[in-house]
């Protein structure tokens, strides 16, 4: 009499494939001898690998959906070849493990992304500039043209995994025997071999190469931004799509300007007098024009000159940043006789005298506040 392996797993006849693992799992939490050394459980245990074999077959399926028993009429027995099969696998049984082996992995595959850092000048950050770098990454091979064979001619099924770009082996434990998988080791989990590798690149599709580039840096770029470029990386395996390239832009330091943000700051040193009377000065931009710093009479030391929109360019917009002027007051050490005459006589001709301030004299900002700003540029 046919035995009914859906009663066994107590799953109706239309159960999926998915439904009948799951099942089979369950049970085996039970019934595994390591778990339940009974000899009714190792009976059970058997009778439940039995027939998740046969249900999980689609030959054996459709011989019991017929009424007959596949297991009586000459088949293997239950576990298939080399005794182990549903029940060899306990991590299948106890963990949901892939016990019917894995897809081939596909020789074509995607490039990775590469990295490049570059340095600029100021100057360049401030007009934009096309820049030649050179990289190294892998390329695709010109003798095959990425095929990987000598002859350019497609892959054959691997004779040792028989496609499936993986192998089971037997291991010991002390669960007792695991069945487990691993990439076959001639094909390299890719199920297919190339009978005549290419001797430039030994089959891999691509070799390594150094490539000059021109990279469009745009205007008011800042530092430490990276730039995209698609399709420029590595080249993957077997002539795979090339992943992109990243240019790390590094902006060097200008012995003029120091950059914030879309600002530009600079020091601008006053003589004493020029910032009592007023005074004006030109300054060389980035641009190669010239920008006039007007220093009102009655400077105060670290006052600023703000000039509006002569900094850098905001990325991808018509509109710029600030030029910031720092005014620092220099106080002559050493004075001619008559230029000593000549401040004793404003001195003692001038209402003000050396005192002691106090915060709330009127100061449009404390001392403190200027000692905190000072210390935050």
């Amino acid at each position: 009499m046919a035995r009914d392996y859906y009663g066994i797993l107590g799953v109706d006849r239309e159960a999926t494939e998915q439904e009948i693992k799951r099942a089979y799992r369950k049970l085996a939490r039970t019934y595994h001898p390591d778990v339940n050394p009974s000899e009714e459980a190792a009976e059970k245990f058997r009778e439940i690998s039995m027939a998740q074999e046969v249900l999980l077959d689609p030959s054996k399926r459709h011989i019991v959906d017929r009424g007959g028993d596949p297991m009586e009429q000459g088949a293997a027995g239950p576990g298939g070849a080399g005794g182990f099969g549903g029940f060899g696998d306990i991590f299948e049984a106890f963990f949901g493990g892939a016990g019917q082996g894995r897809e081939p992995r596909s020789r074509v595959q995607p490039g990775n992304d590469a990295l490049l850092r570059t340095a600029i000048t100021l100057d360049d950050a401030f007009t934009g500039v096309k820049k030649e770098v050179t990289v190294d990454t892998a390329v695709l091979c010109d003798a095959c043209t990425g095929t990987g064979s000598e002859s350019k001619s497609k892959p054959v099924t691997c004779d040792h995994c028989h496609g499936t770009g993986s192998v089971e082996e037997v291991q010991q434990s002390f669960l007792g025997n695991i069945m487990t998988t691993r990439d076959c080791p001639k094909c390299r989990g890719f199920g297919e071999l190339i009978k005549d590798p290419c001797r430039q690149c030994a089959g891999d599709g691509r070799v390594r190469s150094r490539r000059d580039l021109t990279v469009n840096i745009p205007a008011g770029i800042a530092d430490g931004m990276r730039i995209r470029m698609a399709g420029q990386g590595e080249v993957g395996h077997g002539g795979g799509p090339a992943g992109d390239l990243y240019v790390e832009v590094h902006t060097q330091p200008h012995p003029v300007f120091a950059r914030e943000g879309d600002n530009l700051h600079l020091r601008v040193t006053v003589p004493m007098y020029e910032a009592a009377l007023g005074t004006s000065l030109t300054v060389d931009t980035l641009s190669g024009g010239e920008a006039s710093i007007e220093v009102p009479a009655g400077t105060q030391p670290n006052e600023r000159v703000v000039l509006t929109g002569a900094g850098m360019p905001r990325l991808r917009s018509q509109e710029a940043g600030d030029m910031i002027a720092h005014i620092e007051v220099v106080v002559p050490t050493e004075l001619r006789p008559e230029e000593r005459e000549a401040l004793e006589g404003l001195r003692d001709g001038h209402a003000h005298s050396a005192s002691v301030a106090s915060e709330d004299a009127g100061h449009n900002e404390s001392f403190f506040g200027r000692m905190r700003g000072r210390f935050r540029r």
